[in-house]
């Protein structure tokens, strides 16, 4: 059971002050009846709510799928750069949203944008190792030592690396990583004495980037591909 005043709020309706105001116009229906309190409760999966007898689907948690564009930062804000956060549709833009994870400003690709912080702790989680799956073009092509070496894991002199996975693919190679240190695809390559000339995340865990996704599209999670990431 949830208060009227917080749902209209928190799908976008106006500050509290407005919302209230909102409620006592007598505009507001449950189950078709008129309600002028804004400290009445409902059950969103049992009440109708209206607005305007329009139908209101109330969403605590929301999950988004973005394409990333280079030039954007993986932020809410920033003071020199446009944050993905830019991206987020007006019809939307009433969620405190923010990116789970980073990209790099100019890597492309998959990052999910959620206001949810317990689904977000659970997959930044160093304990998870959630795969993360990108697609580059290196400098120069891989070599079968340039494998073994990412199978073996890299000291990055701050940190080693746990065992990744390279392989050749048309127009590049496929990197597989199980954290996501600051620019840490990057500085594997350069371990190799290698470069990355072009970079872009394709999947997290179950998850793969929607091909019908131009770049700085975004689209909401179905309930099967949110489970997908954990697989």
């Amino acid at each position: 059971m949830i208060r009227l005043d917080k749902i209209l709020s928190n799908m976008g309706f106006g500050t509290r002050r407005e919302v209230k105001l909102l409620i006592r116009s007598g505009r507001i229906k449950i189950d078709g009846e008129i309600v002028k309190n804004a400290d009445t409760k409902l059950d969103t999966d049992k009440n109708l709510l209206t607005v305007d007898d329009v139908s209101v689907v109330y969403k605590e948690f929301i999950y988004l799928m973005l394409n990333k564009p280079q030039g954007y930062v993986s932020a809410t804000e920033d003071n020199l750069h446009k944050a993905v956060t830019e991206l987020v549709p007006p019809n939307l833009a009433h969620y405190d949203l923010f990116p789970v994870g980073r990209l790099d400003i100019d890597t492309e690709g998959l990052i999910i944008l959620t206001n949810d912080g317990q689904f977000t702790h659970n997959l930044l989680s160093p304990k998870k190792h959630v795969p993360k799956v990108y697609f580059a073009k290196p400098l120069n092509e891989i070599s079968d030592e340039d494998i073994s070496a990412f199978q073996q894991g890299m000291d990055l002199d701050d940190f080693t690396t746990l065992p990744a996975k390279l392989e050749n693919c048309e127009g590049g190679c496929l990197v597989t990583i199980y954290e996501g240190k600051f620019h840490q695809v990057k500085r594997m390559f350069e371990k190799i004495d290698n470069k990355v000339l072009y970079l872009k995340r394709i999947q997290m865990g179950g998850l793969k980037l929607d091909e019908e996704l131009d770049l700085g599209e975004m689209r909401e999670l179905t309930k099967e591909e949110i489970e997908k990431i954990w697989i």
